[in-house]
């Protein structure tokens, strides 16, 4: 087994460790199927000593003034940034993400939300309430102490790192399960993480959903939990935490995204940005995905001959290198439902345009392999244009009215984001107003703004990240009223 990786430990109380069984999980490459290192296949005994650690550190941490913390935090940020290529080669190869993305967005982004949240965390105040004209009423925000984050398989070290800032900013100490099919990276976070900050105050356990993650989810302890992946998943949280006890817990979940273009935009310019918005980089498995191509009909066929063209010329290979445009997917298991989506498109008269299957060559003979993929004529009844594939996979639409597209675009049970392309501002704004969706673009497509809350409606998801919602999202609220 080639290792990727020199530490083989997750981090408890400040300590990197075996997990208590001796077990072991195997991690491969996608690209080829090859075994590339290992990490600890923890126990619940294991989220117990997490626990432990974590309440032990958490009243320390947040007594610290949130100048303190946020120092203490930004050495945290630069320790990541300088193990930036070690971890960038790493996630490549155990993710199957395409680098030249990542080495623009994921560790970046990492690190720019440790400053941000750092900056912020002086200003976590609460309010006086002129409640009645003799006493005074007041706020105060307090962390919640033990806090839990289990991230998703596509971006494993910026979700454990930058959706946990907030949470160490408001003084709460983590606990983070990183993705069983990719959790590599997690390795060299560990050994940052326990030089960088106070003992017990970021906590690293592998393992897989059943074990780990549900033992997290089921502690009666881990009062605030947060989760990025599938609606399945997000619900079955819902329901083994209230099993044991009342939990704020916040889902980012799957997205269906419809991108809706008008007749005036410029065709070349909305293929562009379709193509971009679709994140074949990472193969379509962004829940912000704007899968679903609302086409106007004047345009239709214009715009799907463009993107088709764009989609067709996606160089495949080794995710190492910057001449590739799509890398492999992230599992085997992952690979068999995007071809299943596809087959059951096929079945269902979905017109195929572009790919839909896995990729000719020597090279794609091992590995997680699909092409990437547009289906045209697809309308609302059909699967393709209701599931999520979570895959390189286009299902471009069309429509002849305004009030028809509105109808197509909130007709899935999703509600994440969305995107819509005009000119006209009142077409825009009336569009934007209608679809329903947490995130929209106008002429823009997949792009995040760190401060600028995201998060889901509908299926996708309850809560908001990325801004100053989350900060307070990890705090409980304190009223103190004094009677003088």
């Amino acid at each position: 087994m080639e290792r990727i990786t020199q530490s083989e430990r997750m981090l408890i109380g400040g300590e990197l460790v075996e997990s208590s069984s001796g077990e072991w999980s195997i991690s491969v490459n996608p690209a080829n199927e090859a075994p590339i290192g290992r990490v600890p296949a923890a126990t619940a005994e294991d989220v117990e000593r997490a626990v432990v650690a974590a309440e032990t550190a958490w009243p320390g941490w947040a007594a610290r003034t949130p100048m303190e913390r946020a120092g203490i935090m930004n050495v945290f940020a630069d320790a990541i940034a300088a193990r930036a290529d070690e971890i960038l080669k790493v996630e490549v190869t155990d993710t199957g993400n395409t680098i030249r993305p990542m080495r623009m967005i994921d560790v970046p982004t990492a690190v720019e939300s440790l400053r941000y949240y750092a900056g912020l965390a002086p200003d976590l105040r609460g309010e006086t309430i002129p409640a009645t004209r003799d006493h005074i009423h007041m706020t105060l925000h307090e962390p919640y102490g033990v806090v839990a984050r289990i991230a998703p398989f596509n971006h494993p070290v910026m979700f454990a790192v930058a959706r946990t800032a907030a949470a160490l900013a408001a003084g709460n100490a983590v606990i983070v399960k990183p993705p069983e099919t990719s959790p590599l990276s997690a390795m060299i976070l560990a050994e940052i993480a326990r030089d960088a900050l106070p003992p017990g105050v970021f906590n690293i356990v592998t393992g897989d959903g059943p074990n780990v993650g549900d033992a997290i989810v089921r502690h009666p302890r881990v009062k605030r939990i947060a989760f990025i992946g599938s609606p399945t998943t997000g619900r079955a949280i819902q329901r083994a935490a209230a099993e044991v006890t009342v939990k704020n817990i916040t889902l980012e979940l799957g997205g269906k995204n419809p991108m809706i273009v008008f007749p005036d935009c410029d065709p070349e310019k909305v293929a562009e940005a379709a193509v971009a918005g679709m994140n074949f980089s990472w193969q379509g498995q962004s829940c912000g995905s704007l899968s679903r191509l609302l086409l106007h009909e004047d345009v239709h066929d214009r715009v799907l001959e463009a993107v088709a063209d764009r989609v067709a010329a996606l160089r495949l290979g080794d995710p190492l290198s910057d001449d590739t445009d799509v890398g492999p997917v992230n599992s085997e298991n992952h690979m068999r439902r995007i071809l299943e989506h596809c087959a059951a498109a096929d079945q269902d008269g979905a017109r195929r345009v572009v790919g839909g299957g896995r990729p000719a060559g020597a090279e794609f003979e091992k590995g997680y392999w699909v092409q990437p993929t547009i289906y045209a004529d697809v309308t609302p009844e059909l699967r393709l244009w209701q599931n999520e594939v979570f895959g390189p996979v286009l299902a471009v639409g069309r429509w002849k009215d305004f009030d028809q597209a509105v109808e197509m675009a909130n007709s899935t049970e999703y509600g994440l984001t969305a995107a819509i392309w005009t000119n006209d501002i009142k077409n825009a704004l009336k569009m934007a107003r209608r679809v329903r969706s947490g995130h929209l673009w106008i002429n823009g497509s997949s792009m995040h703004f760190l401060g600028v809350p995201f998060g889901g409606m509908k299926t996708s998801g309850v809560g908001r990240e990325e801004g100053r919602e989350e900060l307070y999202s990890y705090t409980e609220t304190k009223t103190i009223n004094i009677m003088l």
